[in-house]
């Protein structure tokens, strides 16, 4: 399966998007606690991404947002009104799913105009908005086609189309990638951030995949257990995560024994800052990016005695993985042109980056 990024068209006059904020937003299913006073807070026009693991509370929240969940406690303010007591479709909010959700008796045009219909929109009009978002999602060729007809990028950009024609403020994407191949999704990601910013739709974009969330969002809130535990620009959450959490779970990390000492955390004889709160001296576990270590000599400064369990290729990068004298796992990457062999002996130099660190037990 494949597609064509499509040619820039002309897009609608910008949709001024809202203001949305939740308050100590609480949901409960039972006497689980599915959000745990929630505070978020998004300008007109941006794109937040939720990012977490399944069952932290993502969809939850994306779902109060749209009011297809009733809240227990807290609120939720579109544009400075409290919309706990409005519906759903009044909310003036779009929403694009995992699955597609066509209607298979209808062709895309009629799938796309369906919002408008419900609305009483005239059938010129609607005729006329629904080419136009189809259009915009490069797909204006497609209208007289049925979903068994199309891929399954394609039916993803309908539900796209479908979202946008009523013109919303808030749109509301909840892991509408996840059943795409690789490259789709990729192709896909880029163009639903360039609609949005065109549009300057404010987007809620759920997904528990960190570099779907990285590669798209103006900031990213990171979700556990109902609660956010970080929210900010990628390149925040990846340099300066607050908790080992955050620093584990965005990015790839390797866990290594090392002793808070004085402040700073020693790994193999090497000192590196720490990064949030100060830690009592002690063992712990730090978290090691793979670019913060590079393949050394024998006789270098630091040099920390390895050797090689498996070696990937990625294309413009290699990604080996060495083990340490102590047992311990560590992946680093470096240029493609290093093709260290299995088994052999190497030697690994930590750069002087700050690194999270929790207790080891």
């Amino acid at each position: 399966m494949s597609i064509t990024a499509p040619e820039r068209t002309q897009t609608p006059e910008p949709a001024s998007g809202a203001t949305v904020e939740l308050n100590g937003v609480v949901k409960s299913y039972g006497s689980t606690r599915a959000l745990t006073g929630i505070d978020l807070a998004i300008a007109p026009g941006e794109f937040i991404a939720l990012l977490g693991p399944s069952g932290c509370g993502k969809t939850t929240a994306l779902r109060a947002l749209s009011g297809l969940e009733q809240i227990d406690g807290g609120s939720i303010v579109i544009d400075g009104v409290n919309v706990e007591s409005v519906p759903t479709n009044k909310r003036d909010i779009g929403m694009v799913f995992q699955s597609y959700s066509l209607f298979p008796h209808m062709t895309v045009l009629e799938n796309v105009e369906f919002g408008l219909r419900m609305r009483r929109v005239a059938k010129a009009d609607r005729r006329s908005r629904a080419g136009d978002a189809l259009e915009m999602v490069g797909l204006g060729e497609h209208g007289d086609r049925f979903a068994h007809q199309l891929s399954g990028g394609q039916q993803q950009r309908v539900a796209l189309a479908r979202a946008l024609v009523t013109r919303p403020r808030v749109l509301l994407l909840d892991e509408p990638l996840s059943a795409l191949d690789a490259k789709v999704r990729v192709q896909l990601r880029e163009e639903i951030r360039r609609i949005t910013t065109d549009l300057g739709i404010t987007t809620v974009f759920v997904t528990h995949d960190q570099e779907e969330a990285l590669a798209v969002a103006d900031r990213v809130a990171v979700m556990r257990a109902g609660r956010i535990e970080q929210i900010g620009t990628p390149e925040q959450l990846y340099a300066t995560p607050v908790n080992t959490f955050v620093a584990d779970f965005v990015g790839l990390t390797s866990r290594v024994p090392a002793e808070v000492v004085d402040g700073a955390v020693l790994v193999h004889g090497t000192r590196l800052p720490l990064l949030g709160e100060t830690q009592p001296d002690g063992p712990v576990l730090a978290y090691i990016r793979p670019e913060d270590v590079a393949i050394a000599s024998p006789g270098d400064a630091g040099a920390i005695e390895a050797s090689v369990v498996s070696s990937s290729f990625l294309g413009s990068l290699r990604r080996t993985v060495f083990a340490l004298t102590d047992g311990s796992l560590i992946s680093v990457q470096h240029a493609v042109e290093e093709h260290p062999e299995v088994g052999a002996q190497a030697w690994l130099r930590l750069k002087a980056s700050a690194v999270a660190a929790s207790p080891r037990r």
